[in-house]
C-alpha cells in the first residue's frame, strides 16, 4: 500500500481537505489498473477491518469523476454510478469523510434535534461505549446497517414508520417574515385608536407631550421586542408564541401561569375588537335611521355575525387567514394615505367651521403645549393610548407557522414597531397642525370686522370659537372623535380603515389565542386541558381551541360589559411583556452556556428596566386591574408549582439554581466549622435506595431539613458490566428518592471490592463543607454464613470510617433491611396483572364487534372462546404464583421495612451512653425527638457508674444534659456492667464463635502456625483470652438491655471499637451480634471523639 505525497495534491486549491475516493479491492497488492496510472493518481490507501491481511482497499479516482467525488464529500450522498458497495467476496465496505472505515460520525445537525422534531428526524450517534470498546467481529453486517452505523444512525429505532403528521410535513403552509410577522404586527398595532382617539389624545396632551406619550409606549414595546428577538434566536422556536418563549426561559411555573391568562386575554380581545367594529356599523345605521332593534342589541347581532365569519376564515386554514390579513392591510394603508392626502387638500368653509384649516404655524404653536381637561392628566391619557401600541406579539404567537422563526420574529417585529410608531407620530403631528382644539361647527361664527381677537389661532384665521370656553362644542380635537374622517380626502375610506383595523386585530387575536392555548395544552402543564392539544389538518390547526375561543368571545359580546374587562385584558398583555423582558434578563443573568442568542442588540439591564416599566404601566393604566392580574398569576404559579409537571426545558431558573448553589457552596468553604453548627451529614450504605428503605428512613429522619444524606451503592464484579449497570441506574434511583420525598442524593461507585468502593465514597463524597461526617450501615445479619472476605470487607469499612475520622452508626432491626425478594415478587405479580388487564381489554373490544354470519361468525366466536380460555389459564397461573410465593412474600419483612415511616406512639428511646464519643450518641436521639413521628417518645438515659455513687452520678449526668438543653424522662445508673454474664448467655456466645476459632493451643506449634497462615481470619485462643473481659461486657450488656429496654421503641447504644490489627473480624462481629440480639431496633453509635455538643452560647 502506498500514499501519494505529490506536492501537487497539497498545492491544488480545488482539492478538498478530506479527500474521499472510490473503493476497489485488489487481490494482488502489485496489481494496478490503467486508471491508477493515469494523470489523476490515488491520494492514499487504507486497510479495511477484515481479518485477512491480503484484503486491501485501494482508494482512487476514476478519470473525470473528481467533481462527482467532491460532491459526494460535501453532501454525503451516494449514487449508484459512483458507489459499489459490494466486492468480489460479498463483503461490504463503506466510505467516510476521513477516507477509512469508522463508526465515528462527523458533526451533523440531526444528532442535536429533539425527539419528535417537526423540522427533521433525530438521529442517534454511536455511544461512547460503542466507539471506545473493541468492535465486535461476529456481527452480521448488512449493506444498509453498515451505512447507518457509519453515519452514526441507529439501526432499529429510527427505521420505524413515521407518523402521519410527519408525513404531511410537505403540506405545511409556512410564512415568511413579511406575511407571517410584519403584516400581522402592523395590523394588530394599528387599531381603531389610530382613527378615533389619537386626535383627542394629541388635543389633551399637545404635540410635545403627545409625541412623548407615543415614544414612551414605543419604548415599552421596543424593549419587549428586543427581548423577544433575543429569546427567539436562542434556539429553535416552536408554536406557542409568548407562552413558548416564557416557559422555555423561566420554566413551566411562569410559562403555565402567563400562558393561560395570555390565551384568555386574546380570546376576550376578539370580543373587544368585534364590538368596536359593531359599534361603528351601528353608528352608520343610526345615521341612516335603519336600526334593527336598538343600539345595544344591534351591537350583539352584528358582533355575533362577525365572529362567526371570522371563525370560518380561521378554520378554513392559515393560508386563507393570511390572504384576508393582506387585504385588510391594503385597506388600512389606503385609509392612512387618504388622511395624509386630505391634510393638503384645500379646506372649505364647512370644514373651517369645524376647526380644520390645513397646515398653519399658528395652530401648531397653539396645540404644541398640553391642555388637560375633565380631570385628565399625562398618565391617564397615556393609559388610554397605550393599548394602541400593543400587538407586537401577533407574529410570535404563530411561531409554529413561520418558515424561519429565528429570523422572522426579530425582523418583522422590530420593523413593525418602527413603521407603526412613525405613522402614529406623523398622524398626531399632522392632525394637531391642521385642526384647532375647539370649534362650534357653525359657518356663521366668523370674526366681525373691528372685533378684537382673543389670541387664538382660529380668531387670527377668521373664526370666533370663543363661546366654546363657556359652553360645550361638538367639534375640534377635544370634542369630535371623527376628526380624521373630516380631514381625510374621502371620508368613507376612514370608515373602511376602522373596519380594517378592528377586523384585522380581531382575526389576529382569534388565531393567536387557540395557537397559544394548544401549545400550553400539548405541554400538559394543566392535565385537565389536554383535550385541546389535538390538531387537525396539514397545519395541525387547533379546531377545538378555535371553538373554545369562539365561545368565550361570544359570551363577552353578549354580556357587553367590555369597559369593565378592558383594563384587565390590557394588564394581561402587559404582564406577558413584563415576563418576556424578565426572561431575557434572567437568562443573561444566569450565565448559562446555553444562552447564545443570535440577536445581539439587547442588554440584560435594559430588559430588566423594560420589565419594571411594564409593571409600572400596569398600575398607571388601572391599579385594581393590576392587582387582579398579579393575584391570578400568583394563584396559577402556585398551582403549577404544586402539581410539578414532568417537563424539563433547561430553563434559566434551573441555571440560576445551579449558580446560587455553587455560590453558596463556595461561600460556605470560607466559614470555619463550629460545634454549634454541627449536624449529622451521612453516607448511608443502602445500595439501591428502594432495596433497604428502612435504613434510608431512619437516616433520613435525623438528616431531613437538617443535614446531608447520600445513599450509596457499590458495584463489584466485571468492570464493564458494573459501569454500564451503574450509569443506567443513576437517574432512575435519584428519581425514586425524589418521588418518595426523600431529601437525599444517590451516589454509586464501581470497585474491585466492597471495601474499596466504600473507601472511595468516604474520601470523595461531598462538596466543600458539605462533606459527610457520619457513616450509616445496616448490621450484616448473615455474617455467619458469608464468605470470610465479605466479613473482612464489612469490618474493614468500620475501620476505614474511623481512620477517616467519621462517626459510625450501625443499625439493626430484627427482620433485616433487604427486601429485594419482596420487590421481585411484586414486580412479577404486577406484570401478570397487566397481562390480565390487557386480555380483558381485548375481550371487551371483541364483544363490541358486530357478529358476522356463517363461517366468519363461527370463527369469530371460536376466537373469543380461545381468548377466554387463555385468560382463565393466565388467571390460574397468577393464582398458582401467588400461592407459590406466599412463603417468600414475607409480610413481617415488608412491615419491618416501613416501621420508621409510621408515627411512633408514646414510648421511649433508650440511650445507653456508655462511652463519651463527643456527644453523637446523645445528639442523634435528640434530633429524632424533634421530628413529628418521634415527638411522643421520651428519652431515657442509661450510663455506667459505681454502686456507692449512684445519686451523685445521676446528678452529674442530669447537670450535663441540662447544660446541653436536652430534655430527658429518666436517668439510670447501671452499676453491674462489669460482672460476669450468666452461664447460658456465655455458653451461647461460645457456641456462636466456635466455628471461627483456631484452637491453636490444642495443636503442636508447626500445625498451629500452618493454620494461622491458611486461616488468618480465625479467632486465636490468645486473642480470646486477651479480650475475655470485653467479651464478658458485651454479653452482659445484652442481658441488661433485655432487662431494661426490651419495651423501648428504639435503643441507641455506644458502639464498641475494635483495635485495628488486634481484634479479629469474626470476634468483633460476634460482639456486635451478641450485643444487639433479640432487641427492638438498635442504633450502635460511635462519634469521632470530637465535640458535637456545647453548652456555650
Amino acid at each position: 500500500m502506498s500514499m501519494n505525497n505529490s506536492p501537487n495534491v497539497f498545492l491544488d486549491p480545488n482539492a478538498n481537505r478530506f479527500q474521499v475516493n472510490i473503493i476497489n479491492e485488489s487481490h494482488d497488492n502489485n496489481e494496478t489498473s490503467q486508471e491508477d496510472v493515469g494523470s489523476d493518481p490515488p491520494h492514499y490507501e487504507e486497510t479495511s477491518f477484515t481479518d485477512g491481511a491480503h484484503n486491501r482497499l485501494r482508494i482512487s479516482y476514476r478519470p473525470g469523476k473528481r467533481e462527482l467525488y467532491d460532491n459526494f464529500l460535501q453532501n454525503g450522498e451516494k449514487t449508484e454510478a459512483s458507489l459499489h458497495p459490494y466486492d468480489t467476496h460479498n463483503k461490504m465496505y463503506y466510505l467516510q469523510t476521513f477516507g477509512h472505515n469508522t463508526v465515528d460520525p462527523v458533526p451533523k445537525i440531526d444528532y442535536y434535534r429533539n425527539t419528535g422534531s417537526v423540522s427533521g428526524n433525530k438521529l442517534s450517534r454511536p455511544s461512547l461505549l460503542e466507539i471506545h470498546e473493541q468492535l465486535a467481529k461476529n456481527i452480521a453486517v448488512s449493506p444498509g446497517s453498515v451505512e447507518r452505523v457509519a453515519n452514526g444512525e441507529s439501526t432499529a429505532g429510527d427505521e420505524t414508520a413515521v407518523s402521519k403528521e410527519e408525513e404531511n410535513k410537505s403540506g405545511f403552509v409556512k410564512f415568511g417574515w413579511v406575511k407571517g410577522v410584519l403584516v400581522r404586527c402592523m395590523l394588530n398595532i394599528w387599531g381603531v385608536m389610530l382613527f378615533i382617539r389619537l386626535s383627542w389624545i394629541v388635543g389633551q396632551a399637545g404635540i410635545g407631550l403627545g409625541v412623548i406619550i407615543i415614544l414612551l409606549a414605543t419604548m415599552v414595546t421596543s424593549i419587549t421586542g428586543l427581548s423577544t428577538s433575543a429569546i427567539a434566536t436562542n434556539g429553535f422556536v416552536r408554536g406557542g408564541g409568548a407562552y413558548y418563549l416564557i416557559s422555555r426561559s423561566l420554566g413551566p411555573e411562569f410559562g403555565g401561569s402567563i400562558g393561560l391568562i395570555f390565551a384568555f386575554a386574546n380570546a376576550v380581545a376578539v370580543a373587544m375588537y368585534v364590538v368596536g367594529f359593531a359599534e361603528t356599523v351601528v353608528e352608520i345605521l343610526k345615521e341612516s335611521d335603519t336600526l334593527m332593534v336598538d343600539e345595544s342589541n344591534d351591537i350583539r347581532i352584528i358582533g355575533t355575525i362577525t365572529v362567526v365569519c371570522l371563525l370560518g376564515i380561521s378554520v378554513a386554514g392559515m393560508e386563507w387567514e393570511a390572504k384576508a390579513q393582506v387585504i385588510l392591510l391594503i385597506v388600512l394603508l389606503v385609509a392612512i394615505a387618504n388622511f395624509f392626502i386630505g391634510t393638503v387638500i384645500p379646506t372649505n368653509n364647512e370644514k373651517k367651521a369645524r376647526g380644520f384649516f390645513n397646515y398653519e404655524a399658528s395652530i401648531f404653536a397653539e396645540n404644541f403645549g398640553p391642555d388637560f381637561r375633565s380631570g385628565e392628566g399625562f398618565f391617564s391619557v397615556f393609559a388610554i393610548f397605550f393599548p394602541a401600541a400593543t400587538g407586537i406579539l401577533a407574529g410570535a404567537n404563530i411561531s409554529g407557522d413561520l418558515k424561519d422563526p429565528q429570523s422572522a420574529i426579530p425582523k418583522g417585529t422590530m420593523l413593525a414597531i418602527l413603521v407603526t410608531t412613525i405613522a402614529y407620530i406623523g398622524v398626531a403631528i399632522c392632525v394637531a397642525s391642521c385642526v384647532v382644539r375647539d370649534a362650534t361647527g357653525s359657518i356663521n361664527d366668523t370674526v366681525v370686522p373691528g372685533m378684537s381677537c382673543n389670541g387664538s389661532s382660529a380668531c387670527s384665521l377668521g373664526y370666533d370659537f370663543s363661546r366654546c370656553a363657556s359652553q360645550p362644542c361638538d367639534y375640534g380635537l377635544m370634542n369630535n372623535f371623527q376628526v380624521m374622517s373630516m380631514v381625510s380626502g374621502f371620508g368613507p375610506l376612514i370608515t373602511a380603515g376602522i373596519f380594517s383595523a378592528t377586523l384585522s386585530s380581531a382575526l389576529a387575536s382569534l388565531v393567536s389565542a387557540p395557537k397559544v392555548f394548544q401549545a400550553l395544552c400539548k405541554d400538559n402543564v394543566y392535565k385537565g386541558l389536554h383535550f385541546f392539544a389535538k390538531g387537525y389538518g396539514k397545519n395541525n390547526e387547533p379546531i377545538r381551541g378555535y371553538v373554545l375561543t369562539f365561545v368565550i368571545a361570544m359570551a363577552f359580546i353578549l354580556i357587553a360589559e367590555l369597559n369593565t374587562i378592558a383594563p384587565i385584558i390590557s394588564n394581561f398583555f402587559l404582564a406577558s411583556y413584563a415576563l418576556i423582558n424578565f426572561s431575557c434578563f434572567h437568562a443573561s443573568y444566569a450565565k448559562s452556556p446555553g444562552w447564545r442568542p443570535a440577536f445581539r442588540y439587547y442588554n440584560m439591564w435594559v430588559s430588566l428596566f423594560g420589565a419594571l416599566l411594564c409593571c409600572g404601566v400596569m398600575f398607571v393604566i388601572n391599579w385594581w386591574a393590576a392587582l387582579i392580574t398579579y393575584a391570578i398569576e400568583l394563584f396559577l404559579y402556585i398551582y403549577v408549582t404544586y402539581k410539578k409537571p414532568e417537563v424539563n426545558w433547561g430553563s434559566s431558573t434551573q441555571a440560576l439554581y445551579y449558580i446560587n448553589a455553587l455560590d453558596s457552596a463556595l461561600a460556605l468553604t470560607t466559614v470555619e466549622d463550629h460545634v454549634k453548627n454541627f449536624r449529622p451529614q451521612c453516607i448511608a450504605l443502602t445500595g439501591a435506595p428502594m432495596i433497604r428503605p428502612a435504613l434510608l428512613d431512619i437516616t433520613h429522619t435525623f438528616t431531613k431539613n437538617n443535614g446531608l444524606c447520600i445513599c450509596c451503592e457499590v458495584y463489584t464484579g466485571p468492570r464493564k458490566l458494573c459501569v454500564k449497570e451503574m450509569n443506567s441506574g443513576m437517574a432512575k434511583k435519584q428519581a425514586w428518592l425524589t418521588k418518595n420525598k426523600r431529601k437525599a442524593f444517590y451516589a454509586a461507585v464501581a470497585a474491585d471490592s466492597f471495601r474499596d468502593g466504600v473507601k472511595s465514597l468516604l474520601q470523595a463524597s461531598g462538596l466543600g463543607r458539605m462533606k459527610p461526617n457520619t457513616l450509616v450501615i445496616g448490621f450484616k445479619k448473615d455474617w455467619r454464613n458469608a464468605a470470610a472476605t465479605q466479613v473482612e470487607n464489612y469490618v474493614g469499612v468500620i475501620h476505614d470510617a474511623f481512620d477517616f475520622e467519621l462517626g459510625m452508626i450501625i443499625v439493626r432491626i430484627s427482620q433485616g433491611f433487604d427486601i429485594s425478594q419482596v420487590l421481585q415478587v411484586q414486580e412479577e405479580l404486577e406484570k401478570l396483572e397487566q397481562e390480565r388487564l390487557a386480555l380483558e381489554a381485548t375481550i371487551k373490544e371483541n364483544d363490541f364487534e358486530e357478529g358476522k354470519s356463517g363461517i366468519c361468525g363461527f370463527f369469530r366466536k371460536a376466537s373469543i372462546l380461545n381468548i377466554s380460555k387463555h385468560e382463565k389459564k393466565k388467571e390460574s397461573t397468577i393464582n398458582t404464583i401467588q400461592s407459590m410465593h406466599v412463603g417468600e412474600f414475607n409480610q413481617k419483612l415488608l412491615e419491618a421495612s416501613t416501621q420508621f415511616k409510621k408515627k411512633q406512639g408514646k414510648g421511649t428511646i433508650d440511650i445507653w451512653w456508655l462511652f463519651d464519643d463527643g456527644g453523637l450518641t446523645i445528639l442523634i436521639p435528640y434530633i429524632l425527638t424533634i421530628r413529628k413521628k418521634w415527638k411522643s417518645c421520651k428519652l431515657r438515659i442509661f450510663t455506667g457508674g459505681k454502686v456507692n455513687r449512684i445519686e451523685e452520678e445521676k446528678l452529674v449526668m442530669a447537670s450535663l444534659l441540662s447544660k446541653f438543653r436536652i430534655k430527658f424522662a429518666d436517668i439510670n445508673i447501671i452499676c453491674d456492667i462489669n460482672i460476669k454474664p450468666n452461664k447460658e448467655s456465655w455458653k451461647f456466645f461460645e457456641e456462636m464463635i466456635e466455628p471461627y476459632r483456631l484452637h491453636e493451643s490444642c495443636k503442636d506449634i508447626t500445625t498451629a502456625e500452618k493454620l494461622k497462615r491458611e486461616t488468618p481470619w480465625k479467632i486465636t485462643d490468645a486473642e480470646l483470652e486477651a479480650f475475655k473481659e470485653k467479651s464478658y461486657r458485651q454479653v452482659r450488656l445484652n442481658e441488661l438491655l433485655q432487662e431494661h429496654s426490651r419495651a423501648a421503641n428504639l435503643i441507641v447504644l455506644s458502639l464498641p471499637v475494635a483495635r485495628k490489627g488486634v481484634v479479629s473480624d469474626y470476634l468483633y462481629m460476634a460482639w456486635l451480634e451478641i450485643l444487639s440480639k433479640n432487641l427492638p431496633p438498635v442504633l450502635m453509635v460511635r462519634g469521632n471523639h470530637k465535640n458535637v455538643l456545647t453548652f456555650y452560647s
